[in-house]
């Protein structure tokens, strides 16, 4: 059995593409269903966000499935395929898995560590296991994809520096304050960045927020997203004080705050420390606040360089996430070649077994006059004999399983001792390394 993905993301198409490709969240059912009737695949899963939309299956015939994926994919979304071909990749075997595993990891991902696309994964595995077009094999499969993703983030920093400018500003407030729990926030503004930033700040245990734009009406309206309080923008600077930290982002053609207003909300703040970040171009506040003890101010190339210093961290954490996917593709791989072995050599034995058993009930009602001991000297003969013909191709078998080659001799034994196609519907298949749920 084989894995194979068939896809394309951000890195292979641009976004007018991946539209046209994608598939609607809330109604998997059917894509999964007809996904599933393709013939060559044996299971089925559909991963689809705004940067990547993946077919995953199970197959005896990898070479005719991806064939049928790529053309399952535009005929579903009613596009020729020549003009989506040049944007697709496909993956078999190794390479699949090892595609997955770092796609769940967020190593492919457009920022490097995200912890998003491991939820998408999930609600995608979710929908397969609703509509049973995951089996054993993917069941096992993103069970996997799942513990190396958690391995890779306990055992690297790949996710622990900020690379948003919006989440890098939390980070720099947390080394000023250490806790920001007991902390308020001030929005000057209504910038898309200013807000996600404050979202950050807020979920991050900010308790008090006051809200300030020169349309009061629209204040108001993010105040109440937000829980906390507008307040006139002619009047923000007399409540400056009951903040700690500042966001600020108008658009404004010049300061609207000044090294000298600074200086008496830090002494009407008794001194106690001010974190305040611009993320105006131009600038809202004046650079010389920076001078002034006890004020931290922070512009957006300010936060610029913390993100690509952490982009920096985060890529030499990626070394060693690669060498965990790494590690565990080889015992993926083994499990999934084990899993037809097993199987034939159950099926051999048994095979050998139901003729030994047929041609002892022949000899037995043609010999009548045999005495027990005779009969069981007989049955000993033809089990040694069962098991000196299975001795050579069961360890041939045994000793492949975990080479190329391996799938070759289990077709061949199967092929020459005519065996059924193994089921793994089978309890002896289905309880081996089951994934844990």
């Amino acid at each position: 059995m084989h894995i194979v993905i068939v896809g394309l993301s951000h890195k292979t198409a641009p976004v007018e593409v991946r539209e046209r490709l994608a598939f609607a969240p809330t109604a998997m059912e059917r894509p999964l269903r007809q996904l599933l009737d393709l013939p060559p695949l044996a299971e089925g899963l559909i991963v689809s966000t705004c940067n990547r939309v993946e077919l995953c299956a199970a197959t005896k015939e990898p070479d005719s499935a991806v064939a049928a994926m790529r053309r399952f994919l535009a005929d579903y979304h009613d596009i020729a395929l020549e003009e989506i071909d040049p944007h697709l990749y496909d993956y078999q075997g190794e390479d699949a898995i090892r595609h997955l595993f770092r796609v769940a990891a967020s190593l492919d991902s457009m920022v490097l560590g995200e912890p998003q696309i491991l939820g998408q994964i999930k609600t995608a595995y979710g929908y397969a296991v609703e509509f049973k077009t995951a089996g054993l094999i993917l069941n096992r499969f993103l069970h996997k994809a799942f513990s190396v993703a958690k391995r890779i983030r306990t055992e690297t920093g790949i996710a622990s520096n900020a690379v948003s400018v919006s989440f890098a500003a939390v980070e720099l407030a947390r080394k000023i304050f250490d806790k920001l729990d007991d902390k308020g926030v001030m929005i000057i503004g209504a910038g898309e960045m200013c807000e996600l930033a404050a979202k950050h700040f807020i979920s991050n245990g900010v308790t008090k927020t006051l809200v300030t734009n020169r349309t009061f009406e629209r204040a108001e309206k993010l105040a109440a997203e937000f829980n906390g309080r507008a307040v006139p923008f002619e009047q923000f600077t007399d409540h400056l004080a009951e903040v700690d930290i500042v966001l600020t982002s108008t658009g404004a053609p010049n300061f609207i705050l000044g090294h000298r207003q600074m200086e008496e909300i830090i002494r009407r703040r008794k001194h106690k420390p001010m974190f305040l970040i611009d993320i105006a171009v131009p600038r809202d506040i004046d650079p010389k606040v920076n001078d002034i003890d006890n004020a931290y101010l922070y512009d957006v190339d300010d936060l610029q360089e913390v993100v690509q210093a952490n982009l920096k961290e985060r890529k030499k954490e990626a070394g060693k996430a690669e060498a965990i996917v790494d590690q565990e593709i080889g015992q993926f791989y083994q499990w999934l070649a084990n899993l037809d072995v097993k199987p034939t050599i159950i099926a051999l034995r048994s095979h050998l077994e139901k003729i030994r058993e047929q041609e002892l009930e022949r000899t037995f009602s043609n010999l009548k006059d045999l005495t027990d001991k005779q009969k069981k000297g007989i049955e000993a003969m033809a089990s040694a004999m069962v098991n000196k013909i299975l001795h050579k191709p069961i360890a041939m078998l045994k000793r492949t399983q975990d080479e190329t080659s391996g799938e070759d001799y289990v077709d061949a034994v199967r092929s020459l001792f005519d065996l059924p196609a193994p089921s793994f519907e089978d309890k002896d298949i289905r309880t081996l390394d089951e994934p844990e749920q």
